[in-house]
């Protein structure tokens, strides 16, 4: 029998808190609560969990502080929680390393689906593998992308990359020169069923940018109103 997935939920409010864990227990996920930052950052040591779901504000820490450390050392999916709406609070949320950002009240049946697409945009092989004859793998000057064991090198590193921007690197690199919107960008790499914003594509395409910079030879060029290319040089 497969294991169950683990969703931590990190909510100060219990009555929502304990909503959360029923829609996703119906759903066959495992859950655990905690109420501040603290004991989030504890629970992702000791419950190990798949996915988190992360209120903004908490006593203690605060979420967006939780995020700053949990990502130091883990790409775990965090879908961000809040009755903050605005433009940036959310690109703030995102830039932290969130996944995804969803503003209170939300609709429980809307909560499970974008919890499932995380968990599969961000399902990535456990162990690197040798790619094989003919598999996904792009090679240009000091920098290889390797779609079939989710690896990417530069300058000769080992560069630490999400499920989600090394499928976009790999994507804007297979069609050198080639401009992509955000919305073909979000269709190609997110799917139809993403609901969220082209800033996220902006926020992704940054931190590519921040792990492997430019090169004499290609770069990641934005199109000012149209997208971005990967331009051989």
């Amino acid at each position: 029998m497969a294991e169950k997935q683990r969703i931590l939920i990190v909510d100060d409010d219990e009555n929502i808190a304990e909503l959360i864990s029923l829609y996703l227990t119906k759903e066959c996920f495992d859950t655990q609560i905690v109420g501040d930052g603290e004991s989030a950052l504890r629970a992702v040591k000791e419950f190990a969990p798949h996915l988190i779901l992360l209120d903004l504000m908490l006593p203690g820490i605060d979420g967006y502080q939780v995020c700053r450390e949990i990502r130091v050392n883990s790409q775990i999916p965090i879908i961000m929680l809040s009755a903050k709406g605005e433009v940036f609070d959310k690109v703030l949320g995102l830039e932290l390393g969130a996944d995804d950002y969803m503003e209170k009240p939300f609709d429980s049946k809307e909560l499970v689906a974008r919890v499932k697409a995380v968990l599969r945009r961000c399902k990535a092989p456990s162990a690197p593998e040798p790619a094989a004859e003919g598999g996904e793998e792009l090679r240009f000057p000091d920098l290889i992308i390797n779609k079939t064991n989710y690896s990417v090198s530069c300058m000769g590193h080992r560069i630490d990359m999400p499920p989600k921007e090394l499928e976009l690197l790999y994507f804007l690199a297979s069609a050198p020169g080639r401009v992509y919107s955000r919305e073909q960008l979000l269709d190609q790499i997110w799917g139809y069923e993403y609901v969220g914003d082209t800033r996220t594509v902006d926020v992704h395409i940054k931190r590519i940018r921040e792990k492997i910079g430019d090169h004499q030879a290609w770069k990641i060029s934005t199109i000012w109103g149209r997208g971005y290319r990967f331009e051989l040089l």
